[in-house]
Parts: structure tokens; C-alpha cells; sequence
């Protein structure tokens, strides 16, 4: 075995998941540069390591030293210094700068950077503020390098450890070793068996009291980020038995220990006829109560828009709009203008737009207090451009207070509105509409739109769908495809998966919606980049980042998201000076996409926006999403994914010129009729699918939802009373 030492000058490639990186390294002891390739998660450009490993010959790639174990360490010559200071792992000292601090310090740098920083005074250029920085970021390695060397023997990585440091600082090795099963509920990324595996080396036994309780909330929380609010008892023990690898009379035991703590919530819900017990997480039982405490408060309560004669109103509006209205269409702004809380769903092409302007043109005329709002701010550009009216998201209309984490539009401060008008309703899951609820005035008419036959919401609920089924809440379900959709392929393809019918997939060049039948994955991928770097731009003058989005049902595999991502990246914004960042590289100009919700950044999961910059000495990322610039430090990166290529549930409520999509039989288990559905139904001018029919007829007849257990519909079956509760606004 062979040992060098040197530092990294490049990184060709970084594998998120295992920390599997090639690099070429300057040894002290070769005058050419190296190969170096093994698992080294997190390693950066300018570190310096020892290295130990062996050489071996690639057929293609020529002769790589294959790294068996390696030790990050300073630096101890002159170039490799500078190298370490430009490479950005300090924070406020970039190229420039480190080219004048090593002129000035020579060998002595690091020394008097760690024992007497505001020496760097005597650097023209370096000022109070920025060397309080560096004396900050520098004091916050020497912590996070002994969090690394910590947990490294516990095989957390260190782009895990820099997690675990932001949170906890400098209590983070305490904080790990009193209870190391909080990792699995505060690190995203870190799941249960890591911690497991964490607390087993820290001598913790399997059926320790607090193993079991933290077994039991992690494995809850799982299922809700699959979607559920509950799950069934008899359902639940078994799942978390499997993980917990102890007997389930123990589990019980101590799920009636969080019970009675009132962590836990035990509740009964008819299924088929019979009745089963379920298990809440406190927090998701109190927001399905609300919901239907909320609901029923508006639906009870007088509206503040005076009464009108509906039949003359829609005649007026009919002429005024030079439309003639459908008779459900009628039927919708009937019940939509009746009744004080009105659902209105339906596929593509079956005129909810068009009901939308209609009750927004009568309305308008008896109250100028009309808001309308979307869950995301592609639904809401769309909902504004459609209506010529203002639609904001839901987020921003309720106000984030950073001071509380809660909203500032609530009960005791309600939105001042006569009229709400919610568009793309099914993508609400149940944390947000338990707190727009909260925020509606009693006295305000409440508007529901979507399309019940998409997925369910990204986050735990199916509250449009329980809404309907309920019975509680007046709905009208639009099917009547209008002239001017019929006309349009994808709009006709889309109503017959939704009645599983196989879709028509003739190709014609003019058509909005192409199929390309290809069996083998890597010929769909090379398709795929095909389409997206030259064909589209080329012949349908399409720009590859504005007007192109991949949509892919899987994350692995060679037409999974995580491959299409590295690759389009490649073809699309190579860089010679990429950000490898939280497992991934990042280029000025990629597409990327927020993965979840920052209140304090206004950013959402979902939302899709382009690099603009990335400031290697204040380790600072600016990403422009739609109106708005947002940065980002450094270490906030595992907020972003590349974007080229998204799940099918990521983009709902988005549109895009062209939606491309590969469907597999490799993707079998995520071959389900509305994923199919709401897949096609993002694209505007051109879906174009590539695979097999067998998978498109997989998915057609699949009727099967992914199972989601909720309480929310049997909470509303339960309240059919007017409420005592009244909040109102000024008017």
C-alpha cells in the first residue's frame, strides 16, 4: 500500500448518496497531477490529505490510485497554504485575498491566522468586519473538524456532521452522545438505522426506553412524510417492530406511555364498515380538528357580500364576457355564488377558468375585498394571468412572522376579505390549510378550485379529497371537455388515462403530444438530452431552461431524476469551476429547485429558480426564483436539487411549454393512473413520452391512489353545527 500526501486541485465527480468522489490530486512526491479515486465524502478543492492506497489500471481511463483511507490535514508548504485558503473552505478569504495573506505570512500563515488573526489588518484591502468573519468561520472549522473526527467513527459523514454542527453547535458531540436518536428527527438525511447505528456504539441496548420512544416518533414521522396524518395500530406495530427489532409488547407499552404524556393521539376511524384505531402525532390530530372546527365556523356564519339575483347576474355576466356558459358550468357559479364555502374540481379543458372569471366579474360589482391565492407562485403567476386579477400564495397572504415561526395572519388577526378564491386546492396539504383556515374571517365566502384526479399534496393529507368526501362541503365535479380543448391531444390523451383508457399515441409532428417507443433505458436517456440540447431548441425553437422540464416518476436508475440531472447538467452548463456543495456540484446558470419550506428565505418546496451567482469568499449562493433573488451560505445547500430533471409531485402546480417524460416498466412501483395524469397535464404546448406502451398500460390501469390514512374526512362527519366561534375583520 502506498501513502501520499498533497492537496486536491480538482474534483471531476461526487456521488451524493456514498460520498464515491474522483479527483485529481498534486502529490508532493509527482510532478503530474493523479487520479485519485474512493469513498471521501465531502472532501473539497485546495484540502490537503494523506492519502494511502494502490494503483490500479482503468481499460478507459488509464492509471487511478484507488484511495483504502485518507486524513484531511493543514497544509505545510506555501503552495498548498494558498491553495487551501483560495479553495473557499474559509470563509471570507477567497483567491485575492490568499494570494496577498501568503505574500505577506509566507509558512507562517495558518499560525497567525489561529493565534493572532487581526495580524491580517496589515493585508491592504482586509478591515475589522471581514477579519471578524474569518476569525468566526475559522473557529467554526476547528469545532466542525473535531465534530467530523467524532463522528466519523460512527460513520456519519462529514456533510452530516456540518448538519449536525449548524444545529447544535458547539453542544453537538454532548447533545449526540446523551441521546443520538435526536439525529433521525432533527438531520434531515439521517434516518433511524444511522442513529441506531450510532447509539449501538455508544452502548446503548435495543430495548432501552429511550431507543423505543424515539423509534416510535421517527417511524410516525416517516409516515406522515409519505403522506399520512395517521396509521392504523394494528397496521403500525408490525412496521415498527421490523425497525425496532424488539418484541411489539414493548412498543405498546410505551405507545401508551406517549399517550398518556399526550405525544400521542389513539382515536377510532371507520374503514369499510369497521371500525379501527389509529395513532396521530399530536401536532397532525390537532390540525385535521381544526380543519373541520374552521370550516364549519365559515360555513355556518353569514357572508358580508349582500344577496343578488344569481339567474339575471350570470346573463349579465354571459354578455358582458361575450361567453355562453355550459349548463355545470352554471350549475357551478350557481352553488359557487349560493353557498358560503363551494369546492369546484375537474380535469383540463372542462372550463374551471372560465367559472373563475365569471363569478370574479359578478362579484366584483358588490365587494372590492377579493383575494385570490395559490399554494405556489407558478399557480398563482398562472391564476393572475388568467384572471387579470392579483393572486398571491398562500404563504405570503398569511404573512410569515420569523419571531414566532407561526403566521401573522391567524384568529386573532384574520385576512380582510369578503371573497377567497383558492386555486390548485389539491395541492394544500394539511399544516397549511389548518393555518389558512384559521386566518379566514366568518364572515368571508370561501372558493375552492382543483383537480381532485392529481396527487395528493407533497406533504401529509388528501384535504380536497376528504373535503368531497365528506359530504359536508357543497362540490360540483366538471367531466364536459369544451370545443376549443378537444382540439388538443394531450387534453384528450389526459380524460382518457383518468377514465383508464389507453391514451393515443399515433405521432404526428403536429401533434402537442409525442411517443417514442424505446425499450432500453440508456437509449431513452440519450433521447432524452437529444430532445432537450438539440431537437427542441432547434425545431421547436424551445429554450432548454425556460421552456423544457424533464418530469421522471423515480429518483434512481438511468432515467431517474438524480442520473438525468448529472447528465443534462453536462450538456446543458458545463463548468470547469463547479460548487461541490452537500453532495452535488453546482454551476452558475444550473436550474435548481428549493426540496423544502424556508419561511425566512419565502422559498417553498417546489419552487424552481437559476444559479446567478456563487461567491466563493463569502460563501454566498445567489439563486433567482421568478421575481425574487434569494442567497444562500454555503452550508444551506442541502435546500437545492438540480432541477433539469423533477418528480412528477415536485412539479405540481407548475406549468411548462414541453414536458418530457420517461415511462418504464423499471419504474413499476410509481406506475399509477394520476401520477400518469398529472404528469401529462403539466404541459402546455408539447408532452412528449418515451418507453413502452406495457408501461403506459402498467399505469392506465392501475386505479390504485397510493394509500394515504387521514382523519380529516370522519373530523368534519363529525361537526354539523353551527360554531361558536366568530373572528371577523374591520370593515
Amino acid at each position: 500500500m502506498d501513502t501520499y500526501q498533497g492537496y486536491i486541485e480538482h474534483i471531476s465527480f461526487a456521488n451524493q448518496e456514498n460520498g464515491f468522489t474522483i479527483a485529481k490530486f498534486k502529490s508532493d512526491t509527482k510532478k503530474d497531477l493523479i487520479t485519485i479515486i474512493g469513498v471521501m465524502p465531502s472532501v473539497r478543492p485546495g484540502e490537503t490529505l494523506e492519502i494511502q492506497g494502490n494503483w490500479k489500471i482503468h481499460q478507459k481511463f488509464g492509471s487511478q490510485f484507488e484511495i483504502e483511507s485518507y486524513k484531511v490535514k493543514f497544509p505545510s508548504d506555501l503552495v498548498g497554504i494558498q491553495k487551501y485558503l483560495e479553495s473557499g473552505l474559509i470563509k471570507g478569504i477567497g483567491p485575492v485575498y490568499a494570494e496577498k495573506i501568503v505574500k505577506k505570512f509566507g509558512i507562517k500563515t495558518l499560525d497567525i491566522i489561529d493565534n493572532t488573526p487581526y495580524r491580517l489588518n496589515e493585508i491592504n484591502g482586509i478591515g475589522p468586519k471581514r477579519i471578524d468573519m474569518i476569525i468566526k468561520n475559522w473557529q467554526d472549522q476547528k469545532v466542525i473538524r473535531e465534530v467530523i473526527i467524532f463522528l466519523k467513527s460512527y460513520d456519519i459523514t462529514p456533510t452530516f456532521a456540518q448538519k449536525i454542527y449548524k444545529l447544535y453547535g458547539e453542544a453537538s458531540i454532548r447533545k449526540v452522545k446523551e441521546n443520538p436518536y435526536i439525529l433521525a428527527k432533527d438531520i434531515h438525511g439521517i434516518g433511524f438505522k444511522k442513529a441506531d447505528l450510532v447509539a449501538e456504539k455508544l452502548g446503548f441496548e435495543k430495548t432501552s426506553h429511550l431507543r423505543i420512544l424515539s423509534g416510535i416518533e421517527y417511524v410516525l414521522m416517516e409516515l406522515t412524510n409519505q403522506g399520512h396524518t395517521c396509521y392504523p395500530k394494528e397496521k403500525f406495530l408490525p412496521i415498527a417492530e421490523r425497525i425496532l427489532e424488539v418484541d411489539s409488547s414493548l412498543i405498546e407499552n410505551e405507545i401508551k406511555t406517549l399517550i398518556l404524556k399526550n405525544e400521542l393521539i389513539k382515536d377510532d376511524l371507520e374503514i369499510d364498515g369497521e371500525k379501527t384505531s389509529f395513532l396521530w402525532l399530536k401536532t397532525f390530530y390537532n390540525f385535521e380538528k381544526n380543519i373541520a372546527e374552521e370550516l364549519n365556523r365559515i360555513k355556518n356564519s353569514d357572508s358580508s357580500i349582500r344577496k343578488i339575483d344569481i339567474d339575471k347576474a350570470i346573463i349579465w355576466a354571459q354578455k358582458e364576457l361575450k361567453i355562453e356558459l355550459a349548463e355545470k358550468q352554471i350549475e357551478a357559479i350557481k352553488q359557487a355564488l349560493a353557498n358560503k364555502v363551494q369546492i369546484i374540481t375537474g380535469g383540463p379543458g372542462t372550463g374551471k377558468s372560465t367559472i373563475t372569471k365569471v363569478i370574479l366579474t359578478i362579484l366584483k360589482q358588490v365587494t372590492k375585498k377579493i383575494i385570490l391565492c395559490a399554494p405556489t407562485g407558478r399557480a398563482a403567476k398562472r391564476l393572475s394571468q388568467i384572471t387579470n386579477f392579483y393572486a398571491s400564495t398562500i404563504h405570503s397572504l398569511l404573512e410569515m412572522d420569523f419571531t414566532s415561526s407561526g403566521f401573522k395572519k391567524n384568529e386573532n388577526n384574520p385576512i380582510k376579505s369578503s371573497l377567497i378564491i383558492i386555486d390548485e386546492a389539491s395541492m394544500i396539504d394539511t399544516f397549511l390549510m389548518n393555518h389558512l383556515l384559521k386566518a379566514i374571517s366568518s364572515s368571508t365566502k370561501v372558493i375552492f378550485i382543483g383537480d381532485i384526479d392529481q396527487l395528493p399534496s407533497v406533504g401529509a393529507g388528501y384535504v380536497l379529497n376528504d373535503l368531497i368526501k365528506s359530504e359536508k362541503i357543497p362540490a360540483v365535479y366538471l367531466k364536459e371537455i369544451f370545443r376549443q380543448a378537444k382540439h388538443s391531444k394531450i387534453i384528450s390523451n389526459a380524460h382518457k388515462i383518468n377514465e383508464s383508457k389507453f391514451p393515443d399515441i399515433n405521432n404526428d409532428e403536429k401533434s402537442d403530444f409525442r411517443f417514442f417507443a424505446l425499450d432500453d433505458t440508456e437509449e431513452i436517456e440519450k433521447m432524452i438530452v437529444n430532445l432537450v440540447e438539440k431537437e427542441l431548441p432547434n425545431k421547436k425553437n424551445l429554450d432548454p431552461f425556460k421552456d423544457i422540464q424533464v418530469l421522471s416518476p423515480m429518483r434512481k436508475g438511468k432515467i431517474g431524476i438524480e442520473n438525468l440531472n448529472i447528465v443534462l447538467q453536462s450538456v446543458l452548463n458545463p463548468s470547469s469551476k463547479p460548487l461541490f456543495r452537500a453532495g452535488q456540484r453546482f454551476h452558475v446558470k444550473d436550474k435548481v429547485m428549493q426540496i423544502k419550506n424556508n419561511y425566512q428565505k419565502n422559498v417553498f418546496n417546489g419552487d424552481i429558480g437559476i444559479i446567478l451567482n456563487i461567491d466563493n469568499v463569502e460563501h454566498i449562493v445567489t439563486i433567482q426564483f421568478d421575481d425574487k433573488k434569494v442567497s444562500y451560505d454555503f452550508s444551506e445547500l442541502d435546500e437545492v436539487n438540480l432541477a433539469y430533471a423533477v418528480s412528477v409531485h415536485k412539479y405540481q402546480g407548475s406549468e411548462c411549454p414541453c414536458i418530457i417524460v420517461p415511462v418504464h416498466t423499471s419504474h413499476f412501483k410509481l406506475l399509477y393512473k394520476n401520477l400518469l395524469y398529472t404528469a401529462i397535464t403539466r404541459g402546455k404546448k408539447l408532452v412528449i413520452l418515451l418507453g413502452t406502451t406495457k408501461a403506459i398500460a402498467i399505469a392506465v390501469k392501475n386505479k390504485e391512489v397510493l394509500k394515504r390514512y387521514t382523519g380529516l374526512k370522519n373530523a368534519i362527519t363529525k361537526i354539523d353545527k353551527p360554531s361558536q366561534k366568530t373572528y371577523l375583520f374591520d370593515i
